[in-house]
């Protein structure tokens, strides 16, 4: 099984951490990289497979590099780093001074003895628009990982959207290689930001959890709102675990009543739409170089906050007025079907406590 060979501090609680760090069925790749939760911490971790001439280790030398932040934002900044010393590592085992002088020079930004961050705060999902204070993080595909979960999941993201912003348990399945399922967690948890203020206190915070294994079984039982990826078939049979299991672009719920959650209607076609001719206009004004200064993450997150403020701004409008009542008129003007949308809305009235009467009806058969 995988060890832990060596970490600094020497006291800190790592149970767990080597099989975070490398994924389940990592030893069919090369190489990959990997974020994952451990306790109120972040990790990042650099995975490399060499092939040696060696019957112990049964011609494969397989190791991680990895580190431990209490935000996950800046992570990316030392995959450069860790990189190099994954590599380092194959041919040079045993050789931690890299390692020694770079926790040295950033240990400052590790929670101190109480568990507090002595400096950078873990920065969440919610509070503000300001472009600076979302979660930055930077994919190793050139495209940037925004434009990549749109054309991987296309108009499932809709379906995608409805779930996170439910604060449903999301698990997303896919074989090694990891590391860009993991951007596919955080994409996820970005369709859900909202800035309202006054907004869900008692809403359950929606958690990026990225690589989960049977380890995590336990810790997952208890969560009631998360955003996970895996390796590991095994959690498919595990429904107790997951409201919504995605397999590859198939996403799916064993929960009756989120069954029409699944299906795409017109106001999602006519979302997907202008996301997709806001993308359009984005890249023609930086292909004539009138706009360097914007980027495709910038518009996703901005697209979906836009969206979700105006739900909610509706809704909390809706339950100030005196009769209370929510029209199809409102449903539409939010941006939503007011038949197709009907069970989405009554889960979100129900899931945020606002106090609205939905008087959709639905369409006789004829």
């Amino acid at each position: 099984g995988n060890m832990v060979e060596w970490c600094l501090p020497q006291d800190i609680d790592l149970e767990g951490v080597e099989f975070k760090s490398m994924a389940s069925g990592s030893h069919k790749i090369q190489s990959d990289f990997i974020y994952f939760r451990k306790g109120l911490c972040f990790g990042l971790a650099c995975f490399a497979n060499m092939p040696v001439e060696s019957e112990l280790e049964r011609g494969a030398r397989m190791k991680s590099v990895g580190i431990l932040s209490p935000s996950y934002t800046l992570l990316y900044r030392y995959m450069h780093f860790l990189e190099n010393q994954v590599r380092h590592q194959l041919e040079m085992p045993g050789h931690y001074s890299h390692l020694e002088a770079f926790y040295d020079d950033k240990k400052g930004v590790l929670p101190d003895s109480k568990g507090t961050p002595s400096s950078q705060q873990p920065i969440h999902w919610l509070p503000s628009i300001h472009r600076y204070m979302y979660p930055e993080m930077k994919i190793t595909h050139p495209a940037g990982c925004m434009s990549q979960f749109i054309k991987f999941f296309g108009e499932q993201i809709l379906v995608l959207w409805k779930f996170a912003l439910l604060r449903k348990r999301i698990l997303i399945f896919s074989p090694p290689p990891v590391g860009v399922v993991c951007y596919r967690v955080y994409c996820c948890c970005c369709l859900a930001n909202v800035s309202l203020p006054g907004l869900g206190g008692t809403v359950p915070e929606s958690k990026p959890f990225f690589y989960v294994n049977v380890a995590d079984i336990e810790m997952l039982e208890t969560e009631v709102s998360y955003v996970a990826c895996t390796t590991e078939k095994i959690f498919e049979q595990k429904r107790d675990l997951y409201d919504v299991y995605v397999d590859n672009q198939n996403v799916k719920t064993h929960h009756e009543h989120l069954q029409p959650l699944l299906k795409i209607n017109n106001a999602d076609k006519e979302k997907y739409r202008r996301l997709n001719d806001q993308r359009q206009m984005l890249m023609y004004s930086q292909e004539v170089g009138e706009d360097c200064s914007s980027c495709e993450e910038d518009l996703f997150i901005l697209f979906f906050m836009e969206q979700n403020n105006r739900i909610f701004q509706t809704l909390m409008e809706v339950s100030a007025s005196q009769d209370k009542t929510l029209t199809a008129d409102h449903a539409r003007g939010m941006g939503l079907d007011p038949q197709g949308d009907r069970s989405f809305l009554m889960d979100l009235l129900e899931v945020y406590g606002i106090d609205v009467m939905l008087v959709i009806d639905n369409p006789c058969c004829t």
